[in-house]
């Protein structure tokens, strides 16, 4: 647990749910082998994949407007965290800095993580969300073998449904 209660996060990656052909952002709890999966939308996921693959556009797509306007108005975006898990849905905040106040903003963690790539804003979640809903592994996906990170995750998804982890 952190001093307090939020730990940063990174992106480790997005997956397809076999079962339900539904992404899930798995995000990483740096220096510790926990994964915070979540189900999101195709449209969010090639959003998220699209930036983090250094795609371009000639023309803005909705989250690139929306990062564009915050510095346009003179605001920054510090943070994003997600911030509970209440009845197997994932909530999140945007966390803003504007002419030295911070503004908290509603968001889908889905939203929230394709605004932060675009920004360069921290991705955090709550320490009982993490608790809850965090899948462990023994040693570092990086050090385990294919097969058994596949395994471990086709276990975990085998008793969990979309409808465990659902986004608001």
């Amino acid at each position: 647990m952190s001093a307090d209660g939020f730990t940063r996060m990174s992106i480790y990656g997005i997956n397809m749910d076999l079962f339900s052909s539904t992404p899930i952002v798995i995000l990483k709890v740096e220096n510790d082998n926990r994964y915070l999966p979540i189900w999101i939308g195709q449209d969010i996921a090639r959003a998220i994949l699209m930036k983090l693959q250094n795609q371009e556009f000639p023309r803005p797509l909705t989250h690139d407007l929306t990062v564009n306007l915050v510095n346009e108005l003179g605001a920054r975006m510090e943070r994003v965290t997600v911030t509970k898990l209440e009845d197997s849905t994932f909530y999140a905040t945007i966390t803003l800095e504007i002419d030295g106040r911070t503004v908290e903003v509603d968001s889908r963690p889905s939203d929230a993580i394709a605004l932060a790539v675009r920004s360069g804003a921290e991705i955090f979640a709550a320490d009982e969300v993490i608790e809850e809903a965090a899948v462990v592994f023994e040693e570092s996906m990086e050090e385990t073998a294919e097969e058994e990170i596949v395994d471990k995750f086709k276990e975990w998804v085998e008793r969990v449904s979309p409808e465990d982890f659902r986004e608001k």
